[in-house]
């Protein structure tokens, strides 16, 4: 291609001057047909990049779409199951370790090592990076509640088979049967008393059965007292061991004597109407670490779902004292 020649004319001489441009004017040429083109250039793909989908980027936003709503259906699971095993946890603090006496798990310890923020500095790229770092976060905790639980299992476990003459000797049956019991006269808590007509701590469960009906032990355990005590009449005491003794008050008759070593289920004597009583019954306690605790909660051995519902409904429903 053959160069270009620019003329001007030159009136004082009549003629027409070859012109020689500058290197600058060369420069400035060049560079503005550069900044153009790149101009046009950067326009070009800005309309094909956001105004034209091609089939692989069609592809790739459809999978891009399919995959964040995976990550929200996952997190919503991972919510579900982290409030499962909330319950689990909170259940085991105050239900199975409370039974075999093991010390609680704190959430420091539920959750040790969790604390330590995680490096996602690989994650900062993607589009959805925080969405992906909190769906793992919550995968770390529900992986560590899980392997806490599954520790927390196999120590009472051990726990369990460590202590079954414990679990022997805990209070767990009802003191008389259910098939000679009248009603509940009376459950554990505030009520009037039947002579004085005042308020106070009722601290057991009375049972309303006819004269003679058979007591039995509701635990392993050494007879502790058996003798005339005062307002319960006669009584007898058990001592249980693992801090717990058990009360049988205003008997008629008493079939055993201090120091005698009774299983579950052993007769020990029969209901009567003895000591400050306004007509036969059996009144029952039961004393943890020397303080009343509502037996109720302990007749979990020889009671049905539906019947211990209904004998906890009757206790808290009767207000009777009958001593």
């Amino acid at each position: 291609m053959s160069k270009k020649v620019f003329y001007i004319y030159n009136s004082a001489t009549d003629t027409y001057d070859r012109v020689y441009p500058s290197w600058k004017t060369r420069l400035w040429v060049f560079t503005r047909h550069l900044l153009v083109g790149i101009g046009i250039g950067a326009l070009l793909f800005f309309i094909v990049y956001y105004w034209i989908d091609f089939p692989r980027e069609k592809v790739l936003k459809q999978q891009n779409e399919q995959l964040q709503t995976e990550f929200n259906i996952l997190s919503k699971r991972l919510d579900h199951s982290l409030a499962v095993m909330k319950d689990i946890a909170e259940r085991d603090n105050n239900l199975y370790r409370v039974m075999m006496q093991a010390d609680r798990i704190t959430d420091v310890q539920r959750h040790a090592g969790l604390e330590r923020e995680t490096s996602y500095e690989q994650l900062k790229s993607l589009p959805d990076a925080e969405l992906i770092k909190t769906v793992s976060n919550k995968m770390k905790m529900l992986d560590r509640q899980i392997y806490v639980q599954i520790k927390s299992f196999d120590t009472l476990k051990v726990i369990a088979s460590q202590q079954k003459d414990r679990l022997m000797h805990i209070p767990s049956i009802q003191p008389v049967s259910s098939l000679k019991l009248r009603q509940m006269a009376s459950g554990f808590g505030y009520r009037t008393d039947p002579v004085y007509g005042t308020g106070r701590m009722h601290e057991g469960v009375d049972f309303a059965c006819d004269r003679g009906t058979p007591i039995y032990a509701t635990g392993d355990a050494v007879v502790a007292e058996a003798k005339w005590h005062s307002g319960y009449g006669n009584l007898i005491v058990l001592n249980h061991g693992y801090n717990y003794t058990t009360r049988y008050a205003h008997l008629t008759d008493i079939l055993v004597t201090a120091g005698q070593r009774v299983k579950r289920g052993d007769k020990i004597g029969t209901v009567g109407n003895t000591g400050k009583s306004t007509g036969p019954h059996l009144h029952y306690e039961v004393r943890y670490k020397g303080a009343p605790v509502n037996p109720a909660n302990y007749f979990f051995n020889d009671l049905t779902p539906e019947q211990y519902i209904e004998m906890i409904k009757h206790a808290e429903n009767a207000g009777h004292v009958m001593d």
